[in-house]
């Protein structure tokens, strides 16, 4: 299955948002960077691992993270959606959901 990469509208997760905040406290960072981060973190480390990535670009609009993925990671979602019977978006929210505790000093 080929992917289009269409824009994504992610809203975090409580666990997300537990995350940004313990990320920004310890960096005494505000909430607006501390979400900026942890998704640019998530957001990364995920489609480094699907296409070898290495930057990212996204927007952070009312606490709602927009982001238009790789055509590599575009398929992997799609496949991902189609094997579990829900949308590219919620298979996307569910990976920054699992990365977002990623590089928390327990």
């Amino acid at each position: 299955m080929t992917g289009t990469s269409e824009p994504i509208a992610i809203e975090p997760s409580e666990r997300f948002l537990e995350a940004a905040g313990e990320w920004g406290e310890r960096r005494m960072l505000d909430e607006e960077a501390a979400v900026r981060a942890k998704a640019e973190q998530a957001l990364l480390e995920i489609e480094h691992l699907v296409s070898g990535a290495t930057e990212v670009e996204f927007a952070v609009e009312a606490g709602v993270v927009r982001y238009e993925p790789s055509e590599e990671l575009a398929a992997f979602l799609d496949e991902q959606a189609a094997l579990a019977g829900i949308d590219r978006q919620t298979v996307l929210e569910l990976y920054v959901n699992l990365f977002s505790r990623v590089f928390l000093e327990e």
